[in-house]
């Protein structure tokens, strides 16, 4: 959780989760662009492996056979003050990586750590709607694990094709005028439910 540095500001740690099992996937690139755009007082994770994760079964979720990428994916969640989940719309939903590592993370049922956790959907596509339906998903996923889902500012990344160079960066300045809008709002928000 959120500590203090030397100087009494204190520090905050979000974590960056991609539903995206592309090597090249705008959304772990949106994440990207997002955490180099946040405060000096806030450490930002981006959680490697997702797609490694194996699908959830009860039977493999105890201390003795469940999967090491599982429970680092469950400390991460609970050492974080607040989550960015990006998205790719995979036939009009979200995508099954974002949706396992939420039954991962969802467990044990009512005393898991997205309860009560601030969490901001985005999405970048390269369609013309950014991935609008699969956050409408992803945001009836949330209120099932009792998470703070943030619903503004709302962020659609669309054709995103355009607005990425080949070096993975955001080059589109209107997306990151209003990225810059999305941060400072999501932070004000996760803030004061940390």
């Amino acid at each position: 959780m959120s500590e203090y540095n030397f100087e009494g500001q204190r520090q905050f740690r979000v974590l960056g989760l991609s539903g995206s099992a592309s090597k090249n996937s705008y959304n772990t690139d949106l994440l990207k662009a997002i955490g180099k755009m946040l405060p000096s007082n806030i450490t930002f994770e981006l959680f490697e492996g997702l797609a490694n994760l194996p699908f959830y079964t009860p039977e493999i979720d105890n201390d003795q056979d469940r999967p090491v990428i599982a429970q680092a994916l469950r400390d991460a969640i609970r050492n974080a003050d607040a989550i960015i989940i990006a998205t790719p719309e995979y036939n009009y939903s979200v995508t099954a990586v974002i949706k396992n590592a939420i039954d991962w993370a969802s467990r044990p049922y009512g005393a898991h750590s997205l309860v009560r956790k601030a969490i901001l959907p985005v999405s970048a596509s390269m369609s013309i709607l950014g991935g609008v339906r699969a956050q409408l998903h992803l945001r009836d996923i949330l209120h099932s694990t009792e998470s703070n889902v943030i619903t503004r500012p709302e962020v659609f990344v669309s054709t995103a094709h355009t607005k990425f160079n080949e070096d993975h960066e955001l080059i589109d300045q209107e997306t990151i005028n209003i990225l810059k809008l999305a941060v400072d709002s999501f932070v004000a928000h996760a803030e004061l439910l940390a």
